[in-house]
């Protein structure tokens, strides 16, 4: 579908079964009614229409003419792979100018991905405005430094208004045109790569546009109410953002959203795609557990395509936003779920931002934090993507973490203390960790997509962010001494309540530079010789305090050291340490 260049030439291909005539005019022609080139029927129940112009290529600006009664009317093709704006012309890409030729990247491994999500025209701009995908290339010189192995990249597809979050799209298959289009969005993913980051993109199946959308009553057909071939006419259609949930019901309009999944994943060569919203593909309201609302459907269309992208490329990762905490989201297919490797985790986030942001220490929910560390029954460590901060949890009236720690006063002593926990604890838990833009630099500004992050407190908070920088480092096993925070396995070893301490141990196989203890004190007293069970008898060292001076000005109360067990049973272990712990402060310890 679309437009597909050859030698001599272009085929446009298009949707319309209910048009009677169907045209493509365009710069060939000068634009000229008179010029316009006919399209003639594929097949009488297929609804498509196709013609070769030997005219046209690479570059040409065209619209196609439908109409099904009365006048032509104008429209940009939905499978345009570029336009010149949300209500101007496609213009025809050929795929092979994108530069992936000979392209080969190995995407880091699943429990090697610390993934950090980007609104790139907030991401990337600076004082001068907002930034696009050549400006961004320029701040991935400091993911690679901080060590990030992936960038999220929030919905980048042609909207309809001036400024956006990206989730409005009104063109599936075309890289914003103010962020730099196609050419400069795969430059991006091929000096993400050369740096050794991922590249996953954020895309929107719920719903469409709903501004600028040339799909509404695309070929004249619809009622009065609703949006023709490509959206239910009917109560389904509605959703938070308008009366355009795409028709699931329809094999055109799967194979169109599947197709341009296809297209980000085999033509610009991304490696995972975040779908927004699936709660909202599979039920009218967004609570899956309402028989009532489901959408079968929708249900049949997810599971469908993450087959079928599962089978072109297994080693691509498919994330859902569902928000449900709902097994069957990463289920597989032929089982009966959706399909998908890994969901967003909100029962990680909410929990442990209660904590956090708690102003009481004796209000703090230990068994809360412990079950959202575990994960408490989602499966595998890479089935869930936790966080304490994204585009969702730092916008529409939430705050970012140190800001709701001390409203105010997001660089005082405890949001900056408690904004550490926060990451410590994303860093250390299973799950695949995610942090949104700036937060590694303490911006404390809510999410808004007209103010730049500002870049300065990169410098201002230099401390934390070599905080976040070495808990990056010891997620990823850089170091070689800390393996099991990539591993599967999680036990609980002390929850304690009264003196608000939790101590967890992460492993693969275990053993030395393996086994790995995370102690984490939610308390504002600090603790002295303060007993843990440990794991293995022997030498735990400290690989990382986030109490210690160089990370922020009023850290390093006291000094945490590396400590020997002892032969005395404690949480279920035949040997103990005694530790000293800051407070609000948290310890990873690993044996040479």
């Amino acid at each position: 579908m679309g437009a597909v260049p050859h030698d001599g030439g272009v085929t446009f291909r298009v949707w319309a079964p209910n048009a009677r005539h169907v045209a493509v005019i365009g710069d060939f022609c000068d634009w000229q009614l008179t010029g316009k080139v006919p399209l003639a029927r594929d097949h009488a129940r297929a609804g498509t229409w196709s013609v070769f112009v030997p005219h046209a290529g690479p570059g040409s600006e065209y619209r196609f003419l439908i109409r099904r009664g009365g006048p032509y009317v104008w429209r940009i093709d939905p499978c345009a792979r570029q336009v010149t704006h949300s209500r101007g012309n496609g213009v025809v890409v050929d795929p092979a100018t994108l530069g992936f030729d000979g392209h080969h990247f190995d995407a880091p491994a699943w429990d090697d991905l610390v993934v950090y999500e980007a609104h790139i025209p907030t991401f990337a701009g600076n004082a001068s405005g907002r930034g696009t995908f050549e400006q961004a290339i320029g701040r991935l010189d400091h993911l690679a430094w901080l060590g990030v192995s992936a960038i999220e990249v929030m919905p980048p597809f042609e909207f309809g208004t001036p400024i956006s979050w990206g989730y409005n799209p009104s063109h599936l298959f075309a890289i914003e045109s103010s962020y730099g289009g196609p050419h400069a969005f795969a430059r991006f993913v091929r000096e993400a790569h050369a740096r050794g980051i991922a590249v996953i993109l954020d895309v929107v199946h719920n719903h469409l546009g709903p501004t600028n959308l040339d799909l509404w009553r695309f070929d004249g057909g619809g009622s009065r109410r609703y949006g023709g071939i490509y959206f239910y006419n009917d109560r389904r259609a509605h959703t938070p953002w308008g009366a355009t949930r795409p028709n699931f019901s329809k094999k055109e309009v799967r194979n169109f959203l599947r197709d341009s999944a296809v297209q980000w994943l085999e033509t610009f060569q991304v490696d995972g795609l975040r779908f927004d919203g699936t709660n909202f593909i599979r039920s009218r309201l967004g609570n899956v557990f309402a028989p009532q609302d489901q959408l079968a459907p929708g249900h049949a269309f997810l599971a469908a395509m993450t087959a079928d992208l599962r089978s072109r490329q297994p080693w691509k990762l498919l994330i859902a936003e569902d928000m449900q905490r709902d097994g069957i989201v990463t289920r597989p297919s032929a089982d009966g779920g959706l399909g998908f490797h890994s969901q967003w985790d909100a029962g990680f986030v909410h929990p442990v931002r209660r904590a956090l942001e708690c102003p009481r220490d004796e209000d703090r929910d230990l068994e809360a934090v412990a079950a959202a560390v575990t994960g408490f029954g989602l499966g595998a460590a890479y089935e869930r993507v936790i966080f304490t901060e994204s585009h969702d949890e730092v916008a529409n009236g939430k705050s970012r973490v140190p800001e709701s720690i001390d409203p105010g006063a997001a660089d005082s002593w405890h949001a900056r203390k408690r904004a550490a926990l926060g990451l410590a604890l994303t860093l250390t838990s299973p799950g695949i960790p995610m942090l949104f833009q700036g937060q590694d630099f303490l911006e404390d500004r809510w999410f808004d997509d007209t103010v730049v992050l500002d870049w300065d407190k990169a410098h201002l908070h230099s401390g934390f962010l070599h905080l976040v920088r070495e808990l990056i480092h010891l997620r990823r096993n850089r170091f070689g001494v800390t393996a099991g925070l990539t591993g599967t396995n999680t036990r609980v070893l002390r929850l304690d309540q009264h003196a608000k301490v939790l101590a967890f141990h992460r492993w693969r196989h275990g053993g030395p530079r393996d086994d790995t203890v995370v102690v984490v004190n939610l308390s504002t007293h600090p603790l002295h010789d303060y007993g843990v069970g440990m794991p293995r008898s022997g030498r735990w060292r400290v690989r990382v305090n986030t109490d210690a001076p160089m990370f922020g000005e009023g850290f390093g109360s006291v000094h945490a050291a590396d400590v020997d067990t002892v032969p005395e049973w404690a949480d279920g272990c035949p040997q103990r340490v005694s530790l000293t712990i800051g407070p609000y402060a948290a310890l990873v310890l690993s044996q040479d």
